[in-house]
């Protein structure tokens, strides 16, 4: 990045880098964190399900239940027997022998616990399944897929996966719970997951840079206009459980309406990188292709590859929303709610918010990135950008 352009880049993306290094260290997590979990008490510990019956429960949890013999598989009563019962499997999860579950021990405000031996008095609660196995060999096949086809650029994307993780579930939740306002969480933690995994699966380079500074000035574009969008449709974000419960056992500490903007920007992020990466990718190509074509055919041609993969981007973005928000349409269906009196329901109207949202921002990013990258190709010679590797998409 030799030419006036470039440095004007490189110090655009070195101010962005200083940005979330300064946000990182002033929103960093405390160890005075609010408390909005609803777990049963005690350690969870593991257990396995050895037979279920229907007999001698029904004065713990009503008729039709479910008294099942399990085996302590962890904590510090592995290898012990003992007792859970559940109501009916119409009211709770049907238990049979084999699984493998998560209890806890009950408690009692009167005197000691129910011994582990005594099925009369509930030893033990139900927390959930055990899912670790099936989640970890999903994982394995995955990462293997992963680099069996995309080999070291494969590898060096798990990578990014694993940051973008640790900076989500390791920080930026931390932070919010530790009050912090988490629009500004999600925003320094949106940057620095971008620049992360950018860096970590694409490198440093002229690809990178214009497409580190278009996904950057599209997720603040997406948080101004997320934060005007739901004002103005009065999206509170109380229409889930979790976030009645975060709210009442948070105790106001967590604001649940900046919550419903970081998940937008969180969600937006995926599809974000890709969009910006195959832009830069796009114009380094048709430059290395055509060096003597000008700024604005260069320009024009890689909007056309744009149009055509923005397309299937916000189609993609759109189904996953409604997806995720399918057992409600199917409540408001089911009762007969018509669909233009089904968008003014939170539940609904804070989907098509979001989409909405996730949408312009993708629709910003292509024009913007394919700006930037063409800034900077035909401002570099082409000897260095054929010594590049581009996406390929």
């Amino acid at each position: 990045m030799s030419s006036t352009s470039g440095r004007i880049v490189a110090g655009a993306l070195a101010a962005v880098f200083a940005v979330v290094a300064v946000g990182l260290v002033a929103l960093w997590p405390s160890e005075d964190r609010a408390r909005v979990g609803a777990l049963p008490p005690g350690e969870i510990v593991g257990a396995t399900v050895q037979r279920v019956t229907g007999e001698g429960c029904e004065h713990l949890t009503g008729q039709a239940c479910q008294l099942a013999t399990v085996t302590l598989t962890s904590g510090p009563d592995a290898g012990r027997g003992s007792y859970l019962a559940l109501p009916s499997t119409q009211f709770a999860p049907a238990l049979q022998a084999g699984d493998h579950i998560r209890v806890a021990r009950n408690t009692s405000p009167d005197g000691p616990p129910p011994a582990l031996d005594d099925p009369e008095r509930q030893p033990l609660a139900f927390v959930d399944f055990e899912r670790g196995r099936a989640l970890v060999l999903l994982s394995f096949l995955f990462a293997v897929l992963v680099v069996v086809l995309a080999r070291w650029q494969g590898l060096r994307s798990l990578i990014g996966l694993g940051v973008s993780l640790v900076i989500v579930i390791g920080w930026m939740v931390p932070s919010i719970l530790s009050g912090h306002p988490p629009l500004a969480a999600g925003l320094i933690g949106g940057l620095a997951v971008m620049l992360a995994t950018t860096a970590l699966t694409h490198g440093l380079g002229l690809k990178s840079a214009a497409a580190m500074l278009g996904a950057a000035a599209t997720i603040i574009l997406i948080v101004a206009l997320g934060a005007v969008a739901v004002d103005l449709a009065h999206i509170t974000g109380m229409s889930s459980d979790e976030a009645g419960v975060i709210d009442a056992r948070g105790q106001g500490q967590v604001s649940i309406q900046g919550l419903v903007l970081a998940g937008i920007v969180i969600a937006s992020l995926g599809v974000l990188d890709d969009v910006t990466i195959s832009q830069s990718s796009t114009v380094l190509a048709l430059r290395r292709a055509s060096p003597g074509m000008p700024a604005g055919q260069l320009f024009r041609e890689a909007m056309v590859v744009g149009r055509d993969h923005l397309g299937a981007t916000v189609n993609t973005l759109v189904l996953a929303y409604a997806g995720a928000s399918l057992p409600v349409l199917l409540v408001l269906a089911g009762q007969g709610t018509g669909f233009l009196d089904a968008i003014e329901f939170e539940q609904v109207a804070g989907v098509v918010v979001a989409t909405l949202v996730g949408s312009i921002g993708l629709l910003a990013a292509v024009p913007l990135t394919t700006a930037l990258a063409t800034l900077l190709a035909v401002r570099t010679p082409t000897a260095r950008l054929a010594r590049r590797r581009v996406h390929a998409h």
